[in-house]
């Protein structure tokens, strides 16, 4: 009779122990996504799948968070029925299944940033059950913008370094050189640092030239760069010395005759200005016209002391036109110092006087 009593009151008392544990009522899967690393620009899939008790009643909410510090940072939303993803990653998040209710709330991060690197949270309430998941997400940027090139002499017997390094990318970065001609192999004296991306080679032979390439990477992506390695016979350094020397010589050279040449023709202009505005007083002033009639005058008249009186008129009266009349012309007042001469004995035949 005791016994079959205890049989009835066993589902009760089960009953009330599961009750007595919300948190067993709703339960998300469990899943190895713990840690997430992905690179900037890709997207990521952030997993809560859930089940629910039949014991659970109340509104069904699916929140993702971001844990802070001290606070938490709303990323979406699921209540009551319809979806809230206005928050700071709006645009970038979505629920992966458009019905979340019916056991998957699992999300999805596109175009991510380093800025979303932390700690998300995926709750899930039924009251009266609520069971939560964290994962750590990290966003890192690819290394990017790797350049190479040679520092050092490439000459035979010298020290050649090729260096390498990536502008932009997430740490930790690191290098690694290969050669892509004849072998893979690099030198035997070379020293490489994949720290720094340097590849030191000591005592450089010929058979080190070709080509190389350097690899940057870092957890979520790599890039590459290539370089040239030309090894050459040391070079005759007292010839590129003197021929130098040469040219530095030659170039002043031509700097100095330029100069002269220009000074030179500055004082030439000087000088031909100087000339043209100056008055020379030892150049005599020009003769006036009544000097040179009477020049003339006086060479005609020594012409007809030789002719005799026969053919006088003719020749007075043709040398006469041949005088300028501009002379002849001219009134007392435009030569006030002109005096006729005045002679003892002359006799006048036509229009001329002769003495």
């Amino acid at each position: 009779m005791e016994s079959s009593r205890l049989l009835w009151l066993l589902p009760l008392l089960g009953s009330v122990l599961l009750s007595s544990d919300p948190s067993e009522c709703v339960m998300i899967s469990p899943t190895d996504q713990t840690i997430v690393t992905k690179a900037q620009g890709e997207k990521v899939t952030l997993i809560c799948k859930f089940t629910l008790a039949s014991e659970d009643v109340g509104q069904l909410d699916i929140e993702w968070v971001m844990v802070q510090p001290d606070s938490e940072q709303t990323v979406i939303l699921y209540n009551t029925g319809k979806t809230y993803d206005t928050y700071h990653m709006s645009g970038r998040v979505g629920f992966v299944d458009p019905a979340p209710s019916l056991g998957d709330g699992t999300i999805e991060i596109l175009n991510l940033k380093p800025t979303d690197t932390g700690t998300y949270q995926c709750k899930v309430k039924k009251l009266p059950g609520i069971d939560t998941h964290r994962v750590q997400l990290t966003v890192l940027e690819k290394p990017s913008r790797t350049k190479c090139y040679i520092q050092g002499s490439q000459e035979i017997g010298t020290d050649v370094t090729l260096k390498c390094t990536s502008q932009e990318g997430s740490p930790v970065i690191t290098y690694n050189w290969i050669k892509t001609t004849d072998t893979d192999q690099l030198p035997p004296t070379s020293v490489l640092n994949t720290d720094t991306g340097d590849l030191l080679m000591k005592n450089a032979s010929q058979i080190y030239s070709g080509s190389y390439k350097c690899v940057s990477s870092n957890r979520v992506g790599t890039d590459e760069c290539s370089v040239v390695l030309n090894i050459t016979p040391p070079m005759n350094r007292a010839g590129t010395i003197a021929g130098a020397i040469i040219g530095t010589l030659l170039g002043l050279s031509l700097l100095a005759f330029f100069i002269f040449c220009c000074c030179k023709k500055q004082r030439e202009k000087k000088y031909e200005k100087e000339v043209h505005h100056d008055i020379r007083e030892d150049v005599p002033p020009p003769k006036s016209r009544a000097s040179t009639a009477r020049s003339y005058i006086g060479s005609n008249r020594s012409s007809l002391g030789s002719m005799s009186p026969s053919n006088m008129d003719g020749y007075a009266k043709t040398q006469y036109n041949k005088v300028p009349s501009e002379d002849f012309e001219r009134t007392p007042a435009q030569n006030p110092n002109f005096q006729p001469p005045k002679y003892d004995h002359a006799c006048r035949m036509g229009d001329i006087a002769v003495v």
